[in-house]
């Protein structure tokens, strides 16, 4: 503690602002070489914010005026992902143009974004239509939102999961895990328990945020067969019915980290599959709570560690390697092709092809009118 004092103790006469100070604080915790260490706030003189607006939409350049190039359909029931041109009664097409925002003619000469500022949540009339000149516009009134990452971040999720569904002709579960946290929890619950019809799951944990130990999702990744139920009508059901028997193949990579280099560190732990992908952050030293600072900022202070059941420390510094590494290719990337997400479904279709899960073997039906046999 001392020699770091002393390292640091000539800058701080050239503090010029409380910028320069987080600075200060984000080197000295470098110097620690631990996971979950930073400091920030405090009194900061901040610009007023401009209010943006976005129609969660991709635009393209033609005739000089802008056209929809593709339109986010969103969740018009979740209001966090509500897109703002896909709601009731508004039909905007890709292949549109945008004409006019409240009112104002809008051409590729002007950007687009300033003509949509200050308009986020709040009724903004729009004149689009099929032709630049106008002809056979309408006009429609829209709420455009603050932010497109939630709509953007559901389309990648979407495309990977009907990606999974055709390379595996259907076999395949596709299930997103954005973190090990609330976000996590209800993307596993509501991907994974509606696909469980499948025969094995690709469980996509790139850029996980990490949250909290991610043991439920182990658990119920690794639910045993049990057994089955046969009905006078209807197919076999297994049970748990909540539970997908197959191959399980895990995708990591470099972001994921914290609770997501615990969640494939468990998932290999227990067997439970093949990890695919890149080696993980690596930060299983953590936080649960740090007091603030005098003026309102915060510095870290890691107060938990997490080790094996083996008595081993567990990723920190380290991460957690895949037992396939395959590079995210930016030039296969721009060519319209995920080869961690492609590797990981030729993966699990080998291994199912190899070793399906339990068919049914439904016994011969008793006769219970039988007379026993006696001696």
């Amino acid at each position: 503690a001392a020699a770091m004092e002393k390292k640091y103790e000539p800058y701080l006469d050239s503090l010029a602002s409380r910028d320069d100070l987080n600075y200060i604080f984000q080197e000295m915790l470098g110097d620690i070489t631990s996971s979950h260490l930073r400091g920030g706030g405090g009194t900061i003189p901040r610009g007023k914010p401009v209010a943006g607006g976005l129609l969660g939409a991709d635009y393209e350049i033609a005739d000089g005026h802008y056209r929809f190039k593709r339109i986010y359909t969103g969740e018009s029931w979740n209001p966090q992902l509500r897109a703002p041109l896909s709601g009731p009664g508004i039909s905007v097409k890709e292949g549109e143009y945008l004409l006019e925002v409240n009112g104002r003619a809008l051409t590729a000469a002007a950007d687009v974004s300033a003509a949509l500022e200050g308009t986020a949540g709040k009724r903004t009339a729009l004149r689009v239509g099929p032709d630049p000149s106008g002809a056979n516009a309408r006009d429609v009134t829209v709420v455009p939102v603050a932010t497109e990452a939630g709509l953007r971040n559901l389309a990648w999720i979407e495309a990977n999961r009907r990606k999974v569904d055709t390379l595996s002709g259907g076999k395949l579960a596709y299930v997103y895990l954005p973190d090990t946290a609330e976000g996590g929890l209800t993307s596993f619950n509501r991907y994974f328990f509606a696909q469980v019809d499948k025969q094995g799951v690709i469980l996509d944990e790139r850029f996980n945020g990490g949250g909290q130990v991610a043991d439920y999702f182990i658990d119920v990744v690794n639910r045993p067969l049990l057994g089955f139920s046969t009905f006078r009508y209807g197919a076999v059901q297994k049970s748990p019915g909540g539970s997908i028997n197959g191959p399980k193949v895990m995708i990591i990579n470099e972001p994921a980290g914290s609770g997501g280099d615990m969640l494939p560190w468990m998932f290999r732990y227990t067997k439970a599959g093949t990890l695919v992908g890149k080696r993980t952050w690596g930060g299983l030293i953590g936080i649960l709570g740090f007091p603030p600072l005098m003026d309102g900022g915060f510095v870290t202070a890691p107060n938990i560690r997490l080790f094996s059941p083996g008595g081993e420390w567990i990723a920190e510094n380290t991460g957690i390697a895949p037992d396939v590494e395959v590079e995210l290719d930016p030039k296969a990337v721009a060519a319209g092709h995920d080869p961690q997400l492609e590797r990981a479904v030729a993966i699990a279709l080998d291994q199912l092809q190899k070793t399906p899960p339990p068919a049914p073997q439904r016994p011969p039906y008793p006769n219970y009118q039988q007379v026993p046999t006696t001696r």
